[in-house]
C-alpha cells in the first residue's frame, strides 16, 4: 500500500473498533438486520465469483432503480451489483445479476478480487473502494456523478483528499456543467457532461387501480415530520374540496408510526382511514400505503402529488419524474438540492414551505399538469464505457 492509503486504512480499522458496540446493537434493528451483518461482518456476503463482466455500485433505492435502462443496454453480460442499503438491495433483486452488499472499507482489501470494470453511480465516493478496485485491475468509472450544493463546501475543504480519491478514476460522466466544474476544482480529469441518466429511465406502473371519483392527492416518499404538515393542510383543504389523501412513506419501518399519526387526525376530524395492506381500495378519506412497489401505481390514479423529502433540510428531495410522467400536479418543498438537476426538466411545480401546502393545494386547480421536457439517449455513453 502507498503511505497515504495505509494511513487511511489504519484509521478505518480504528473507527471500526470504536463503532463495534453500536454496530452490534444496530444489527438487531429491523432496518439494519440484513445490511450491517453483511457490510461489517461479511455475513452471507462473499466476494464476487467471476472476474468478467461489469460491476455496478449504487447506494440505495433511487440509484438501484436508475440502473434499469443501463442494464437493458449491457444485456447478456455478467452483471454484478453492490448496494449500501437494504432498500437498494431489494430493488436490485429485480435484476438478473449477482448481488452483494458493499463491505466496510477496512474489509475491502480482503473482499475485492480482480475485476475488469467498476461503474459507480452518483456520489458514492469510497476511497478504499476506488483504490483497491483500481489496484486489482478494474477501470473505475463514475456515472451520473454529482456534487450537491449542500455538500460542495465540505468537498472543497477536503480537496487534497478527493484529489487522491479521484486519481483512481478513469472517466467521470457528470450530471451537469456545475458538477463538472466542481470535480475539476477537486483535481479530477477526463470529465464529460451527459445530463441525469434518470431521464433515460422507462417509468411504468405494476398494477391498474380504478381512480377514485373524488380528487385524489398522493403524498409520496414522505419523511418524519412531513406527514404531519401534509395532514394538517389536507384537513383544511378537505373542508373546501371533496378529496382524499394517500400517504406513501419513504421507509417501510415507519409504516406503523405514520398509521398512528393518521389515526389521530382521522379520529379528531371524523375522517375514515384504511391501510392498503388490509383493504385494497380507496374508499377511505385517508389511506396509508404500507406496501413496497406501489408508489407509481398511486401516482397513476392521483390528481396532485406532494413529493416528500424536500420539506426538511437534511434529505434533499426525491425524483419528480414519476409523478410528472403520470400527469400529476406537483407540490414539493424548497430543499430539493439532491434533485435539482431533475427538477430543471419538470415544469409547473410548486415549491413551498411546509406551512404553505394548503395554499398550494388550492392553487393547484389553476395549474396545468406537470410535464417532463427532455429525455437522454444512454446507448452511446454505455457503449463508450464498455470499450474502456
Amino acid at each position: 500500500m502507498k503511505p497515504f492509503t495505509l494511513l487511511y486504512y489504519v484509521l478505518s480499522v480504528v473507527l471500526y473498533f470504536v463503532a463495534l458496540p453500536l454496530l452490534i446493537y444496530l444489527s438487531f434493528k429491523q432496518k439494519y438486520k440484513e445490511s450491517i451483518p453483511a457490510r461489517f461482518f461479511l455475513f452471507k456476503n462473499s466476494s464476487f465469483i467471476s472476474e468478467d463482466g461489469v460491476w455496478f455500485h449504487v447506494c440505495s433505492l433511487g440509484e438501484a432503480k436508475a440502473l434499469k435502462p443501463i442494464l437493458d443496454l449491457v444485456n447478456k453480460r455478467d452483471i454484478k451489483i453492490t448496494t449500501v442499503t437494504h432498500t437498494g438491495q431489494s430493488e436490485a433483486r429485480k435484476y438478473d445479476a449477482e448481488l452483494r452488499y458493499l463491505p466496510y472499507e477496512m474489509l475491502l482489501p480482503f473482499w475485492i478480487k480482480k475485476q475488469k470494470l467498476l461503474v459507480v453511480l452518483e456520489a458514492e465516493f469510497w476511497f478504499m473502494l476506488f483504490a483497491v478496485a483500481s489496484s486489482r485491475g478494474a477501470k473505475v468509472v463514475l456515472l451520473n456523478a454529482r456534487i450537491s450544493d449542500k455538500s460542495v463546501k465540505k468537498y472543497l475543504q477536503f480537496a487534497w483528499f478527493y484529489k487522491r480519491l479521484l486519481a483512481n478514476v478513469e472517466v467521470i460522466y457528470a450530471q451537469s456543467e456545475i458538477d463538472k466544474n466542481r470535480f475539476l476544482a477537486l483535481g479530477a480529469k477526463n470529465i464529460e457532461v451527459i445530463g441525469n441518466i434518470k431521464l433515460a429511465g422507462k417509468i411504468t406502473k405494476t398494477k391498474d387501480y380504478i381512480k377514485p371519483v373524488q380528487e385524489c392527492i398522493v403524498a409520496g416518499s414522505t419523511h418524519e415530520t412531513e406527514e404531519e404538515s401534509i395532514l394538517k393542510s389536507f384537513v383544511q383543504y378537505k373542508k373546501q374540496v371533496d378529496s382524499k389523501l394517500i400517504i406513501v412513506p419513504r421507509h417501510p419501518e415507519r409504516f406503523e408510526s405514520v398509521y398512528l399519526l393518521m389515526k389521530s387526525y382521522a379520529d379528531k376530524n371524523s375522517l375514515t382511514l384504511s391501510r392498503f395492506s388490509e383493504v385494497k381500495d380507496f374508499d377511505a378519506d385517508l389511506i396509508l400505503v404500507d406496501a413496497m412497489g406501489e408508489l407509481n401505481n398511486m401516482y397513476a390514479i392521483s390528481d396532485i402529488a406532494i413529493v416528500g423529502g424536500a420539506f426538511k433540510k437534511d434529505v434533499g428531495g426525491h425524483n419528480p419524474l414519476e409523478p410528472a410522467f403520470f400527469g400529476c400536479k406537483i407540490i414539493t418543498g424548497k430543499y430539493f438540492h439532491d434533485q435539482k438537476e431533475l427538477y430543471k426538466y419538470v415544469h409547473h411545480v410548486q415549491y413551498v414551505e411546509s406551512d404553505e401546502i394548503h395554499k398550494a393545494l388550492l392553487f393547484a386547480k389553476d395549474l396545468p399538469s406537470s410535464l417532463v421536457e427532455e429525455k437522454i439517449n444512454l446507448e452511446p455513453i454505455i457503449n463508450k464505457i464498455l470499450e474502456i
